[in-house]
């Protein structure tokens, strides 16, 4: 499947891995990486240190393209570039910040930098930056999300509009029948993040994994906009959040609520009631658990079924 994006990341198949914290060390990514897609390191979940180990593990684990997602809300985020530039990682996905400040550098290392956005108005601040690639990321999509609640089917076709750069389409991507309608819309890839998750290779705990697996349509939801907009499964820790809506209220509190670490003691520790447990709505459609390798091979495989499907007959 060679288009503009395969030949400038040096990969096989048009499929990006997305950096999810909790779930996406060097495991995952050089499993996805050896199968013909893009693996990502989610560097949000760790300290600069512990990124230092996976992106050598990984970089021994594999020969082919990797790279690292790099959250820019974060206060180590100096030392993880450091961290990146020191081991010559190829390829970063920026996200959760503003662009203007690291892409630059990023770039005068000779790293490809992709940024995620949400929203038009994001997409015009990223390309002023000088991004290569752009990460059309719909609200269906799990984790940190955009307020305004555009989906992915919408959101790409107007970032195609006015971009001069390959897209890539995120936000409820688990089949390659998906992938195909992204394509269809003007996406040159697509970044998937649920299928991954519920993989063996992903760094969650099995109990979160399995959670995953036994989702239904209408188990997640989008919350805490007043903080950072995340998509959660709806369980003990979601209703206690609801009880304190009810009561109006402010941001305080809900940061109170939160406190510290209820994303990795829901998703990597295993705590199903009282953690914050990350993933988008298309874990609805997932039945079991599986190595990176088969997700990729069926992404690909469906896709093509998909588009023989789609030719008119003669």
């Amino acid at each position: 499947m060679y288009n503009r994006l395969t030949s400038l990341l040096g990969i096989k198949y048009p499929i990006i891995q997305a950096g999810m914290v909790w779930n996406s060390g060097w495991k995952l990514a050089s499993a996805v990486s050896n199968a013909g897609g893009l693996g990502l390191i989610g560097a949000g979940s760790m300290t600069p240190d512990l990124l230092n180990e996976h992106i050598i593990k990984c970089g021994k684990a594999t020969k082919k393209p990797f790279g690292v997602n790099l959250p820019l809300m974060y206060s180590k985020v100096e030392q993880q570039i450091q961290v990146i530039i020191q081991n010559k990682v190829p390829i970063v996905f920026t996200s959760a910040g503003n662009p203007a400040i690291w892409t630059q550098i990023l770039k005068n290392e000779g790293i490809i930098v992709a940024h995620v956005i949400s929203s038009v108005k994001f997409a015009l601040k990223a390309q002023d930056c000088g991004i290569d690639l752009l990460v059309a990321e719909g609200f269906e999509a799990g984790g940190h999300n955009g307020r305004e609640e555009t989906t992915t089917m919408v959101l790409v076709p107007l970032i195609k509009k006015i971009s001069s750069v390959p897209i890539i389409a995120a936000g409820g991507i688990g089949s390659g029948e998906a992938m195909l309608a992204a394509f269809s819309l003007g996406a040159d890839g697509v970044q998937v993040g649920s299928r991954f998750a519920a993989c063996h290779e992903s760094s969650s705990h099995i109990k979160f994994k399995q959670k995953i697996i036994d989702l239904h349509d209408g188990h997640t939801v989008l919350t805490l906009k007043e903080l950072a907009p995340v998509r959660m499964i709806k369980n003990e820790f979601y209703r206690d959040l609801e009880k304190v809506y009810s009561k109006g209220a402010d941001t305080k509190q809900l940061k109170h609520l939160l406190g510290k670490g209820r994303a990795k003691r829901g998703m990597f520790e295993g705590d199903l009631d009282q953690g914050e447990l990350e993933i988008g709505q298309v874990s609805a459609q997932f039945e079991s658990i599986q190595p990176a390798e088969k997700i990729v091979n069926h992404l690909i495989c469906d896709f093509n079924h998909a588009l023989i499907r789609i030719q008119p007959i003669e």
